[in-house]
């Protein structure tokens, strides 16, 4: 966009888009506390504390004969959802993860789920069949964005600007810009490409992106609650996808964000990769599922409400296939209209966010792609 236009249209786009740390509050974390965190904050807070997770009970011989290329069983059953984990970085942020509270019982149905997430690849097959546009390739409407100058409304979508130099974490907006003409074949503006990156995760997708696509292969998005049962790979509260520490043998287990955050060239890259990674980079859980934390969020069916385990759980009773509540719901954002993410990005950070956490939960504006989130499908 030329710099001596108004900014009104793309920062009425990102204000809308609550990446992550829209409502976050603030943290001020130096380098020394970085390392703390990541050395000793990463782990299971109590091992002797009484679980409040009670045991996972599979569903038995009930996988069809048949398999469905691309994808792996998942029985279903019951269930604890949720998080324990009272802080966003679990050193540093205080209370935000209260969405994800109180731990409540489900019940799912057995059902099939993408062993990773959909590509570049396989998006393509889907526009070349039907000629679908995204959003981010759609111009905006006056409708849409009232008041805001004809010569603003322009395609793009929203990118990871990171900083020259080292900032206080209390504004998102540090770090965050509308590209115009980025979109999924170019994910980070015009200049990119996904040309040679046909495994990596499909992003720039809305919402509505992934549940056309999903319909088109004859699937759909899963439900936060069959999104967490396949995450937790068959396993009772642990604290990652999989297990209780974030390395195994020493080494990470997820693409996501180490170093300093959010500054050029801050991502170490200590995991195999600075940046997005292609699919199926890591050890799959105990589903045969891969990359269920970190490298790209993805959509999940369910609207956002923030208070609705609380909602759940005062029923006092397991949940059976729970589809989200009827309407969204964010105190924080009462006019923006938001469906949840799971699994954490690449951009993920100790320092920030930490919500490669198997139980935790994000959130994202409908119409706002952006290019560190992508889905998978169920059937």
């Amino acid at each position: 966009m030329n710099k001596n236009k108004p900014k009104t249209f793309w920062i009425a786009a990102i204000t809308t888009v609550v990446i992550i740390g829209a409502a976050f509050g603030y943290t001020k974390i130096n380098e020394k506390n970085r390392i703390n965190a990541t050395e000793a904050c990463l782990e299971v807070p109590n091992a002797n504390a009484v679980s409040p997770f009670e045991a996972t009970l599979e569903n038995k011989d009930n996988k069809p004969l048949k398999p469905t290329k691309g994808m792996v069983w998942i029985p279903g059953g019951e269930f604890s959802m949720g998080s324990d984990v009272a802080d966003e970085s679990l050193c540093s942020i205080k209370g935000v993860t209260s969405d994800a509270t109180p731990i409540h019982r489900v019940y799912v149905d057995g059902y099939w789920m993408d062993d990773k997430e959909v590509t570049n690849k396989e998006f393509a097959a889907f526009v070349k069949a039907t000629g679908y546009v995204t959003y981010a390739e759609k111009k905006p409407t006056v409708e849409e964005f009232p008041g805001v100058p004809l010569e603003n409304l322009l395609t793009g979508s929203v990118v990871f600007a990171p900083t020259k130099t080292p900032v206080e974490l209390n504004n998102f907006l540090q770090w965050w810009s509308f590209v115009v003409k980025a979109d999924w074949r170019h994910p980070t503006g015009p200049e990119s490409s996904i040309t040679g990156k046909d495994d990596y995760p499909v992003v720039q997708i809305a919402y509505d992106d992934a549940a056309a696509y999903a319909k088109w292969a004859g699937k759909r998005l899963p439900t936060e609650a069959e999104w967490e049962f396949a995450a937790r790979g068959g396993k009772t509260g642990n604290l990652y996808a999989w297990g209780n520490t974030l390395k195994v043998n020493g080494k990470f287990q997820a693409n996501i964000y180490e170093g300093t955050f959010p500054v050029e060239g801050g991502d170490t890259g200590e995991d195999g990769f600075a940046g997005i990674a292609p699919t199926a980079q890591y050890k799959p859980n105990g589903y045969g599922l891969y990359d269920m934390s970190g490298n790209v969020w993805e959509w999940v069916a369910d609207w956002y409400d923030r208070d609705y385990y609380h909602k759940l759980a005062a029923e006092n009773k397991v949940t059976r296939n729970p589809q989200g509540p009827i309407q969204y719901s964010d105190p924080t954002d009462p006019l923006v209209p938001k469906r949840v993410h799971r699994g954490g990005s690449f951009l993920c950070t100790d320092q920030y966010c930490t919500r490669y956490m198997v139980g935790t939960r994000g959130k994202g504006e409908a119409n706002s792609p952006t290019n560190h989130v992508g889905f998978r499908c169920v059937k």
